[in-house]
């Protein structure tokens, strides 16, 4: 029996390893956690720049993330999901919109408020999007001579 006892230890810290490592990957998907975030659905014509994880703002201050972000095969637009901190409450008439960085920079969801008394709850869809704006059709445009119209 004294002989066995290392062997005890070192299958003991084993397990303990790996039970940490379960309870640690658990937390990091987000199982058996009660949700602090509220979804808010969007359809866009252009989300360039836009994957899932991109941060969500308000005022430049993030409050969420982009969640899910599929083609519609009817609409041919992007369907998007956004998951919004819970206790930020969103008017029911405020724009969606892809924003850029700056000209080397990526690209962000920003909310930009209404000023409606009433609220968008879990599984709203917003209407009033504006998707990416590209850089070099812009480019194009002057360019070529036809922004000026």
């Amino acid at each position: 029996m004294r002989d066995d006892l290392p062997e005890i230890m070192v299958g003991g810290a084993v397990l303990a390893a790996a039970l940490g490592f379960m309870v640690y990957a658990g937390q990091a998907a987000g199982i058996g956690k009660s949700s602090n975030s509220y979804a808010l659905k969007a359809s866009f014509r252009s989300m360039e720049g836009i994957d899932v994880g991109t941060d969500l703002r308000l005022a430049g201050v993030n409050i969420g993330k982009v969640t899910d972000l599929t083609l519609n095969a009817e609409t041919y637009r992007a369907d998007t999901v956004v998951s919004v901190a819970r206790g930020i409450e969103i008017p029911d008439d405020s724009a969606l919109v892809v924003s850029s960085e700056g000209l080397l920079g990526g690209n962000y969801m920003e909310i930009v408020p209404g000023g409606s008394p009433f609220y968008f709850s879990d599984g709203d869809v917003i209407s009033d999007t504006q998707g990416a704006i590209s850089l070099i059709s812009l480019l194009m445009k002057f360019v070529s001579g036809q922004g000026s119209n």
